[in-house]
Order: C-alpha cells, then structure tokens, then sequence
C-alpha cells in the first residue's frame, strides 16, 4: 500500500516522465535520451547512455527520488543507450533488463567491426587520452555482453507489465536496428520511440529503410500527445508528423536518380525546424554520409541490415 501511494503521489505532483537529455557532439560518441517513469515496484529507465557521466546522472536521480531502479528497457543495442546499464546494474544487480535479441548478432558484425577498429586507435599515440577512455569503456561491454544483455528478451509487441506499471510495449523488426522496442504509455499518452525518431539526421548505421519507414507508420497509429526520441527534445503529434514526412522524402530522393547535394538540401530543409545551428553542420554532413553508405550503396549493402545478422 506504501508503495502504490508513494507511485500515485509521484504522478499527480511531476510529470509523467522525468528526461535525462542525451547530447549530440562532433568531438565524442553521443549519449542517447534517457527516460525513467515511476512504476510501483520502482523507477522504470528507459536507455542508459554511453558516458559515465550520464550514467551517473541516473544514479543520481534514483538516489534523489529515494526509490530503486527495477527495470530498464533499452529501445535498442547502439552503446550510446546501453552502457550505462552495467553502471545501474553494479547498484541494482536485480534490476530487471528488457530489449530485443538483436544484440547478439551486432555482437558477430557491427560491433566485431567496431572493436577490431577502436583497437587501432587505443594502440594510436595520437588519438587523446579522452577518446581512448571512451574506446575502452565500450571495449568492456562488447567483450562481456552479459553487462548489457537483456535478461527479458521482448520478441512480439503487447501489452506488459514492468515492474507493476502497465506499458504498451512494440517491437519493430528490421528498422533503425534488427529489433527497435518503443513503448506507448495508454496512462499519459506518451510514446518513448528510441531511435525511431533522432531530431537532426536519422542514424542509419544499422538500418533498413523501409523497415524504418514501416514502424514509423505503426508510431503514427498509437494516439500519442507527446513523443520523445532517441536524440533531441519531446515532440507533439504534429511534429512527428513533420519529421516522419522529412524521412521519407529523404528515403525515397535517397532511391531515385536526383542529384545527392538536392538530397540532402531536401532533408536539410525538410528538417529544418529541429536542426539547430550548432547541429546543421553535422546533419549535413551525416546525411551525405548514410546517402552514400545505405541508401545508395550496393543493393546488398542495402538490404544488409533488413535480415537476421546471425
């Protein structure tokens, strides 16, 4: 009874969610958008970030709201929203973790790829000590996958209960990632959608177009007010509506024969609203980037990421 009056208390005085707002930088990986949620049993985090920093910021939260942290959900493997996990799981060893299984086989691929390559730039004297910190600190995780793996792995979208707290919960196959979960709150009308959604430039390192395009049209059919990505500020339903129609304009030049400097002019300008000014550098250039590497790469570079990776 405690417990409950404490979880109804929380919600009638704070918003619905408290945001840990991730960051976007040129000069180190970024930290993904973190979303914790009371639940009756404890606080809900939904993605951990990359850097001890933000890591630390969680913790802090939970230290400050004097409740455990019983569950996270991770909307996807990228490190930038997962390892931060075995920081809250050091804290909280009970700590119940939700993805999709997609982790292991980004563990024989990308991830693989990206260890083989950080290593060239911890054995490099000139790479600063800083970058190194940070090559070595997702190093860990990739080398012991336990830290970051799921112990409830989601495979089909329903209705869940995590940690007392009702949540639709949807898992999107072969989108940003070969399993993107994204969660619609029925209580608050909130969507937390991961990645699905990155305000300056969809991340397409891992991606399957079309399959992206697919879970957006699943998003749109929740009946969300508020919308919160992977990267950048809360949306409205307008908004989204915005930046999914920006995506696939984007896609779709990305497929035809237009020039790509009229390609990434389209999403520069079609994206223009979330595209601040210390960002429109790096969205320019990151949007030529995955033009060249996913949309128009070989057709079976592009159809890589829209099968199983194992």
């Amino acid at each position: 009874m405690a417990v409950a009056l404490l979880f109804a208390g929380a919600a009638q005085s704070r918003e619905p969610f408290h945001l840990i707002p991730g960051q976007v930088s040129a000069n180190k990986g970024p930290d993904g958008n973190t979303i914790i949620l009371d639940a009756p049993k404890g606080l809900i985090v939904i993605d951990t970030g990359r850097h001890p920093e933000h890591a630390r910021a969680i913790l802090d939260y939970a230290k400050e709201r004097e409740r455990p942290i019983a569950a996270i959900v991770n909307s996807h493997w990228h490190l930038d929203h997962t390892t931060g996990n075995w920081d809250i799981r050091q804290t909280y060893p009970r700590v119940a973790v939700y993805a999709s299984n997609a982790l292991e086989g980004a563990l024989a691929t990308f991830l693989k790829q990206g260890r083989e390559e950080g290593d060239k730039m911890l054995a490099d004297p000139k790479v600063p000590e800083t970058v190194k910190a940070e090559l070595a600190r997702g190093r860990s995780v990739i080398d012991r996958p336990d830290r970051i793996r799921p112990n409830h792995v989601v495979t089909r979208s329903g209705r869940m209960t995590i940690a007392g707290r009702v949540l639709d919960v949807h898992l999107a196959r072969f989108a940003a990632t070969e399993g993107d979960v994204w969660l619609y709150d029925p209580a608050t009308r909130v969507a937390i959608v991961g990645d699905l959604v990155v305000d300056i430039v969809p991340f397409m390192d891992t991606a399957c177009a079309e399959g992206w395009r697919k879970a957006l049209g699943e998003i749109e059919r929740a009946p969300f007010q508020r919308l919160i990505p992977g990267h950048g500020p809360v949306m409205n339903r307008d908004e989204f509506l915005v930046w999914k129609k920006a995506y696939e304009n984007f896609v779709d030049c990305g497929h035809s024969t237009a020039a790509k400097q009229q390609c990434v002019d389209g999403w520069m300008k079609d994206d223009a609203r979330f595209i601040d000014d210390a960002h429109r550098d790096y969205a320019r250039e990151a949007a030529d980037y995955y033009l060249s590497t996913r949309l128009r790469s070989s057709p079976v570079e592009r159809n890589h990421y829209c099968k199983p990776l194992r």
